[in-house]
């Protein structure tokens, strides 16, 4: 049994160290949530286009930056709830023993610093001031303390209109002001929602989420500035899309909400990202970009059975 433990599917043998390298690849990826960056890049991809940006070195720097400050939250969320979560969440990796809470606060420091110094080499120094350090403020200010405050909810909201606004870069943010506010009060109603994931709820939570997804489902898929004919038909598709991702899990939890389908309703959400920013990048004049992004959807779906996004 040991030596078969000891042995790839190749037969070639596994040391130890690496088997613990490996294991804490993977604890590290759970604890960042690493599958649910998947979310993220379309962010800094709304803030572009909406702001008439070309895409470029430029937007992939920006866009690794904004998964590196989301990586950092996550990190520095489980460091900080790690009592909270010893109680309600024994299995994450943190109050499992899988990962230190030094290790947690270290990953979320050193992220940050990455998310940051990508944001100034793709961006310039103004990129960094105006958009790249207020979001890292905001994430930090949210995990830290704002969490369980009444403005919890705004707060996580705030950072993902940051995030859109980010992929102005150094650009007028103006155009990207839309998008950023739909991104922000999606992300306001999800965040809501995730505070009953433990004990459930009264039916009225889940359906206020409803309604706003219905209304910002309709709003993405009204014409922007750059939306002709064909980009608008393309991003009323990615509404309807988001707005079904979405719905159906709330409408589900609307019906029974008990903790299972909030929590489910809550990943929906987190996944319904991905269709709101292809409406939205279509919505801009790039309906090719669409395409990517709803592609990601099964992906980010199927990869949240291995690892929690919330």
């Amino acid at each position: 049994m040991g030596g078969a433990a000891g042995r790839g599917s190749g037969g070639a043998a596994v040391t130890p160290g690496r088997g613990r390298s490996r294991a804490l690849l993977r604890d590290l990826a759970e604890l960042v949530r690493a599958p649910a960056a998947l979310t993220v890049p379309g962010d800094v991809l709304a803030g572009a286009t909406a702001a008439g940006l070309p895409l470029g070195p430029r937007t992939a720097g920006l866009a690794a930056s904004s998964v590196g400050l989301y990586w950092a939250g996550m990190a520095l969320n489980d460091w900080a709830d790690r009592e909270e979560d010893a109680r309600d969440r024994p299995g994450r990796p943190v109050p499992s023993g899988r990962v230190s809470p030094r290790t947690a606060l270290l990953t979320a420091t050193a992220l940050t610093a990455g998310g940051l110094g990508l944001a100034a080499l793709s961006g310039g120094r103004r990129t960094l001031l105006t958009r790249a350090l207020p979001l890292a403020a905001t994430v930090w200010a949210y995990d830290l303390g704002l969490k369980s405050t009444p403005l919890g909810p705004a707060a996580m909201a705030a950072a993902r209109g940051l995030d859109v606004l980010l992929g102005a870069g150094p650009a007028p943010a103006r155009g990207a002001v839309v998008p950023a506010l739909l991104m922000a009060a999606h992300t306001h109603e999800v965040t809501r929602l995730s505070r009953f994931e433990v004990e459930g709820c009264t039916p009225a939570e889940p359906r206020a989420a409803l309604a706003a997804t219905a209304a910002l489902g309709a709003a993405a898929a009204a014409p922007g500035p750059g939306t002709t004919r064909a980009t608008g038909a393309v991003a009323a598709a990615g509404a309807a899309l988001y707005t079904a991702t979405a719905g159906r899990a709330q409408y589900a939890a609307a019906r029974r909400p008990d903790a299972p389908r909030v929590r489910g309703a809550v990943k929906a959400g987190i996944h319904a990202m991905l269709p709101l920013q292809a409406a939205l990048v279509a919505r801009a004049g790039r309906p090719s970009l669409a395409a990517p992004l709803v592609a990601a959807l099964p992906l980010a779906a199927r990869l949240a059975r291995k690892v929690s996004p919330t």
